[in-house]
Order: C-alpha cells, then sequence, then structure tokens
C-alpha cells in the first residue's frame, strides 16, 4: 500500500466500490423505493455509463495508489451486460482482491462464468427467510428460494466465503434476525446484520426504525453465544462475532449507533464515472470527464490523490448535527 496516500484524517485509501449500473430488479425500501424510482424513472442512458475499458482503467490507477480491494455494485450489478468480460479485465490487475454484492436473482445461473471469469468472492444481500416478508422488503414479487439457490451455486463454484447481508428494520424484518442466525449456522457463509441507515434522501428514513447493533447482538447471544472477534484488517466495518460452540461467525454493521468513519478507507465509483469520498456525500468528482478528454494516467492519478489528500468525510459521527447535509446521494447510485 502506498503510505503517503492518506487523507486528511490520516486514513489510507484501501477499497474500491464501483457501481456499473444504477438499474436493478428489486425495489427494496431502503434503497430503491417504488415511490421515486417508478417505471418512469430516468435511468442513465448507455453512453453515460462508464465502458468496461474505463472502469478497468481507473481501476488500474486506484491500484497504483494503494487499493488493494474492489467491489462490483450496482443496482444490481449482474444486470449489466456481460458482466463477466469486465470480470476478466478486471481479473488482470495483480495484487487486487475482486468481489461483487448482488441481489442474488440471477445468480444461480452464473455463479460458475463469474468465477471462471476470475471473481473471488461474492456477497449476497438477504433480507428474510419468509418469503412475505421478503416480498415486504424487496417491494418485488421474488421468491426466497431462488436467492438460497443463487447462495448454493455460489457456494459450489468457489465464491466463497460467502457474506450474507440482512439489512434490519425494527418493526419489518427484526423478528428474522434469530432465524436468519439459525440457517446460516454452520454453513461457512458470514452473515452480517446491518443497521438500517439514513442513505439518500428517499427512503423515509427514521431513527425509531433503527434496531441497534448491540440489541441484535444481545438477541442472537441469548439464544446462540457467542464471543467477539478482533477485526480481519485495519479499517474492517463489520464488528465480528464467532458461536462459541464453532458454528460460525457473524458481523454486525453499526454505521448509526457506533460510527467507524475514523477507519474508512473506502471511496466509491458512480455508474457514470463520478468520484465519491463517503456513502454519504451530496456531491462527487467526475473522473470520466478527465478519461474522454485524453488526461494521462499519471494525471488521473494526480487528481485522485488531490481529492483523497483533501477528504475530511465523518457523517455518521456527526449525524443529527445541523451541519449534516439534508440532500445526499441515494444508495442506489454508488452502490452501498
Amino acid at each position: 500500500m502506498n503510505a503517503s496516500l492518506v487523507d486528511s484524517r490520516g486514513r489510507p485509501i484501501r477499497d474500491l466500490r464501483v457501481s456499473i449500473t444504477d438499474r436493478c430488479n428489486f425495489r427494496c425500501v431502503y434503497c430503491m423505493p417504488k415511490t421515486v424510482f417508478g417505471r418512469d424513472y430516468p435511468f442513465l442512458p448507455k453512453t453515460e455509463l462508464l465502458t468496461f475499458e474505463e472502469i478497468e482503467r481507473i481501476a488500474r490507477i486506484f491500484a497504483g495508489l494503494g487499493v488493494r480491494k474492489l467491489r462490483l455494485t450496482g443496482g444490481e450489478p449482474l444486470l449489466r451486460h456481460e458482466v463477466e468480460r469486465l470480470i476478466r479485465l478486471l481479473s488482470g490487475i495483480p495484487d487486487l482482491e475482486l468481489t461483487l454484492t448482488t441481489n442474488g436473482s440471477v445468480l444461480s445461473h452464473r455463479a460458475q462464468d463469474l468465477k471462471a471469469a476470475g471473481l473471488q468472492r461474492v456477497t449476497v444481500s438477504l433480507d428474510s427467510l419468509d418469503d412475505a416478508i421478503f416480498r415486504r422488503m424487496n417491494d418485488s414479487d421474488f421468491p426466497v428460494a431462488r436467492v438460497l439457490a443463487g447462495i448454493d451455486a455460489a457456494a459450489n463454484a468457489g465464491l466463497a466465503p460467502i457474506k450474507i447481508n440482512m439489512v434490519v428494520k425494527r418493526g419489518t424484518n427484526d423478528g428474522e434476525i434469530i432465524a436468519m442466525a439459525r440457517h446460516f449456522r454452520g454453513t461457512g457463509h458470514i452473515l452480517r446484520f446491518i443497521e438500517y441507515m439514513d442513505v439518500g434522501s428517499s427512503n423515509g428514513w427514521r431513527m425509531e426504525e433503527v434496531v441497534p447493533a448491540a440489541e441484535i447482538v444481545e438477541r442472537i447471544g441469548a439464544v446462540f453465544p457467542i464471543e467477539p472477534v478482533d477485526p480481519g484488517y485495519a479499517g474492517e466495518v463489520a464488528e465480528r462475532w464467532r458461536y462459541r460452540d464453532g458454528g460460525g461467525e457473524i458481523g454486525v454493521i453499526a454505521s448509526v449507533t457506533h460510527a467507524f468513519c475514523a477507519g474508512c478507507t473506502r471511496v466509491r465509483l458512480s455508474t457514470e464515472g463520478k468520484l465519491y469520498t463517503c456513502l454519504f456525500a451530496q456531491s462527487g468528482y467526475d473522473l470520466r470527464q478527465l478519461l474522454r478528454d485524453g488526461k494521462t494516467d499519471a494525471e488521473v492519478a494526480a487528481a485522485i490523490t488531490a481529492i483523497w489528500h483533501a477528504r475530511d468525510d465523518r457523517y455518521s459521527e456527526i449525524r443529527g448535527a445541523q451541519s449534516v447535509p439534508q440532500k445526499k446521494i441515494e444508495m442506489s447510485y454508488i452502490g452501498g
């Protein structure tokens, strides 16, 4: 890692998340509610999306600046046509861990090809094992069984360890916490519980719908005894816990009640090439324009370096203060 590339708070750059499409076949209430993302929503035209070659070029530049992990996101990244070709391009970048987050809707048919293309791991979003609750969360007529089949296919393809992300919303799916823990115990998969976050400006977020990570840990520990585990690496966002009987581990992501801004090493690239230094940002920096204006790799790297050096983001630490922006970029736009 390039130790000299740190932001104004001393945080190094390590993780790059690239949104490769702003489209999704789910309408999750905490991400792309139908009231905003309806049938007539103006998604980006193809000409405005970064090409695969542009994504690969930017990724190589970031790898040269210290990034060691790249995650493909969306929208739903498996909706991007020929995503396997992009993965083949990115897999040629040395010393770069390549992962992807998906809703699992088409994973059962794609897992083997994704692995063959060079993808190393997948994270699957799954908010409930109960079909009615699952449909209430994703607001789409889609059964849990198909997501579970996708998880099995990914495991069989070797895209492991698989992480399962559950966004917990009080009054909607928090009654599923123990059922999810019970189902994935002993599978080798890592279940992660995510506090319902105020990402974007369209999900109607309310603090009273947040189930604090401490409460989640307490609920699980009362049924399945657990103990804390040290972070796997500097800047890891999930607090790790393992079952005392050896049944595996879980994680909790407490971005609302226990901010981890101080260790954040993430940077995000939107579908059309804007760089965001925080999940809760109001605006980004246009890297696509630099590429299409013919700037050299060195010039693009210099621009990124200047942006990162000036970075001062700590939204979760100051949430609730008057200085917190009211209008934020939607999660579906920059990939969570």
